[in-house]
């Protein structure tokens, strides 16, 4: 019945069918995501009754978490290996604006995320930019790759006026599917339900870092108008 409402769950919404998760945490004891491979193996299989055509692993690479790229390689061919089902799984990773990050990028060091374009996940503190960041994205650029900002709803330092400062340098972005029905609090909900009205996301991930994340996403109450915005994003 959910046309005569004005809100339905996530869950009951159909968004999952055919969805392409851009950012998850699913990849198993590598960093603040799921720690097990039988629990990334259940939010696999709940996906895959979902709908989810394709989710990309991503885990964090920063300076207090330094993944190596082979280290990463090897687990990720262990699950794999491992799960069966229809959800294509993918590994890029989500990169820290730091000194670690400025070492990776010099040695060609990374996992892009390839979505129809060659993009780099990448993400900053959610309180301060990093010095230089613009020129960091564009050093991005420079090296062939789409600079892919993760969750920039959450930044608490950034204005219409930066998103769309980032926006004419052809910085990309990507929307956290719980920021828009308010998991990370009001004032980000509404932030990233802005950028969703004025068309600046490109890509949709939910950042999923464990099973009772995932299950108090499905649970969230979504309305229909911000629904006919996401489906735009999606198509």
């Amino acid at each position: 019945m959910w046309p005569f409402r004005r809100t339905t769950t996530l869950m009951e919404s159909a968004l999952f069918m055919g969805m392409v998760d851009c950012h998850s945490h699913l990849l198993p004891g590598v960093d603040d995501g799921v720690q097990t491979l039988e629990d990334s193996l259940q939010l696999l299989h709940q996906m895959e009754q979902l709908g989810v055509r394709r989710v990309w692993l991503t885990p964090h690479v920063m300076e207090d978490i330094p993944n190596e790229t082979l280290s990463l390689q090897k687990h990720f061919q262990t699950l794999k290996e491992s799960y069966q089902g229809r959800v294509e799984i993918q590994l890029a990773a989500e990169y820290m604006l730091d000194n670690l990050f400025e070492e990776r990028l010099e040695n060609n060091d990374l996992l892009p995320l390839e979505e129809g374009k060659r993009y780099l996940l990448v993400e900053t503190s959610y309180f301060n930019p990093p010095m230089g960041l613009l020129s960091t994205l564009q050093r991005i650029q420079q090296k062939g790759y789409y600079p892919l900002l993760a969750h920039p709803e959450r930044y608490k330092y950034m204005e219409q006026k930066d998103y769309r400062k980032l926006k004419q340098e052809s910085i990309y972005f990507q929307l956290n599917l719980p920021s828009l029905v308010g998991m990370y609090g009001k004032q980000v909900q509404e932030k990233a339900e802005a950028l969703l009205k004025a068309g600046l996301y490109e890509q949709l991930g939910c950042d999923t870092h464990s099973a009772v994340f995932y299950e108090n996403l499905l649970e969230a109450k979504i309305s229909k108008s911000t629904m006919e915005l996401l489906s735009g994003l999606m198509s």
